[in-house]
């Protein structure tokens, strides 16, 4: 193989850190991966810096492994390198480049009052998890380390420091630290007036530009895999330094260039850890606290459906269930026994004869919640059956985001045509397409690499960087050059799919404050 004619994505998820190596025909030629879960430390949701940059590593070492199988080759290059992260959170350093405080994740709801008091100032929603409501939260907080602050980035712009020395983001990434403006493809000025302001009240001497990476739009030059940065990613030496890296991106980001959902009117649901709808707009919308505005890797306005909770209750129960499976001597390995329950659920009442599940691991913005508890709950009468009980799980997966959508939908009268899914919910043919589409009552498709997800429309981002012709827009160069033949599968619920999922989701709605009570008395 000509690792030159090569694209390399790395993505590092909530729970396994991927990359993907795709060919000049821009399908996945080899892959790596490293599995990690963040811990709650001192009441904040993390991973240690040392986790990262393991993790990281060893994603890197068992691509260049796959490489070597499949190719009978070492990974020394490739065309261009880009790396994507979990969005938003918190990642402060000084100017020593040492970290100030622990990574504050995404998933943390410890933000409230900034993320209000922003909300109100700029007249633009700004949720918990965005990086400036982090940093007003600590403000807030008077926290010591402010004083210290040299830099401010997300995990994906904290990789692509260290392997480049760039301290920059793509566009869809900085959309979710601060605003943007689409016009500008910059944080948004005024703005950035505002927060500077209060950020003078307090009497800070920096300001915001001071302190967050620069803004590129996909395309743009994001410099180069230093030496220094090589050793990072390959301490075994091999990798050459040289290659030229695209701007980092952000989840978001990276599943719309994986899904072709790039241009306006397009759509995708990722759902993984947490799951999210994009819908690229061509307006500007009203200000919703369901609803946050942030834009693809191109720098067009998307407005984003964000829930924090989605498979995580699901891989619990499958572990549970495999565990039985092993107790009694069955032989199926994770991949057969998910298949086998995803497909279970299929046959399953639609509207799960009356059983209910609330997938909070952790607080959700779009009910309110701040923190979460895992809960199962069914009546006497219900239809407790496997299939009923995995289809609740999987509906429960998507009921947040089914919430969030019908404020989309109807208060912004936004037409939803179609979506196309991506990520581990989708990896059994059929099944997670199904359902979404029940909750939207839209068709949904899944591309043949849906089950690549994010760190593949990293790689695309990455080969855009290398290969665009000058001039040639994302939208043009992923419709042509990426999807024009790519293997598509569409599906359309039924009528009863649909009337089962607003069933389900109107005893789910009315059944909140178990859930809410759970938080209230269930210790963490």
């Amino acid at each position: 193989m000509d690792l030159r004619q090569t694209a390399l994505g790395i993505e590092l998820g909530s729970t396994r850190i991927k990359a993907v190596l795709i060919d000049r025909d821009h399908m996945p030629a080899a892959s790596g991966s490293y599995d990690w879960e963040n811990r709650l430390a001192d009441g904040i949701w993390t991973y240690s810096m040392e986790e990262i940059h393991r993790g990281i590593q060893a994603c890197y070492a068992s691509l260049a492994a796959d490489v070597r199988e499949r190719y009978g080759q070492d990974l020394t290059e490739t065309g261009a390198i880009g790396v994507s992260g979990m969005m938003h959170g918190y990642l402060p350093f000084d100017r020593d480049g040492k970290a100030l405080t622990a990574f504050r994740t995404w998933r943390n709801t410890i933000t409230g009052p900034a993320a209000a008091a922003l909300t109100e100032r700029f007249g633009f929603n700004i949720p918990q998890r965005w990086s400036v409501a982090h940093l007003y939260q600590a403000v807030l907080n008077g926290e010591e380390h402010l004083p210290r602050l040299d830099y401010l980035t997300t995990l994906a712009g904290y990789i692509h420091w260290r392997l480049t020395g760039w301290k920059a983001v793509g566009v869809g990434e900085a959309s979710g630290m601060f605003p943007i403006d689409s016009g500008r493809l910059d944080y948004d000025g005024d703005m950035v007036e505002k927060f500077d302001a209060l950020l003078a009240e307090k009497g800070f001497i920096w300001r915001m530009r001071d302190v967050f990476p620069r803004v590129l739009p996909a395309g743009q030059e994001a410099g180069i895999l230093t030496e220094e940065g090589a050793r990072f990613l390959d301490p075994t030496g091999k990798l050459k330094a040289g290659i030229p890296l695209s701007p980092p991106e952000g989840d978001a980001g990276t599943g719309m260039a994986a899904t072709n959902s790039v241009r306006v009117r397009t759509g995708n649901v990722s759902a993984g850890t947490s799951d999210f709808a994009m819908v690229v707009v061509d307006r500007p919308l009203g200000v919703h606290r369901e609803i946050d505005m942030v834009t693809t890797p191109a720098g067009a306005p998307v407005a984003m459906v964000h829930c924090n909770n989605c498979t995580s209750d699901i891989n619990a129960w499958v572990g549970l269930l495999g565990e039985f499976a092993g107790a009694v001597g069955a032989d199926i390995d994770r991949n057969g026994l998910y298949d086998l329950l995803f497909r279970k659920a299929l046959e399953g009442d639609a509207d799960c004869g009356g059983l209910l599940s609330y997938n909070y691991f952790s607080g959700e913005g779009v009910t309110d919640l701040d923190a979460g508890r895992p809960v199962f709950l069914r009546s006497p009468s219900a239809r407790f059956t496997l299939a009923n009980f995995m289809r609740a799980h999987l509906l429960s997966a998507l009921a947040t985001l089914k919430i969030g959508l019908d404020i989309l939908t109807g208060e912004e009268k936004v037409q939803i045509e179609s979506l196309c899914g991506h990520g581990g919910y989708f990896k059994t043919p059929g099944v997670g397409q199904r359902m979404l589409s029940a909750a939207v009552s839209a068709p949904v498709s899944v591309m043949e690499t849906a089950g690549e997800g994010g760190p593949y429309g990293m790689a695309l981002l990455a080969a855009y960087r290398i290969w665009a012709a000058p001039g040639e827009r994302l939208e043009d160069y992923l419709e042509r050059k990426v999807f024009a033949r790519a293997k598509v599968t569409g599906l359309t619920a039924d009528e009863s799919d649909v009337a089962g999922f607003a069933g389900f989701l109107e005893r789910y709605r009315r059944a909140l404050a178990v859930e809410r009570t759970a938080v209230e008395t269930v210790e963490e």
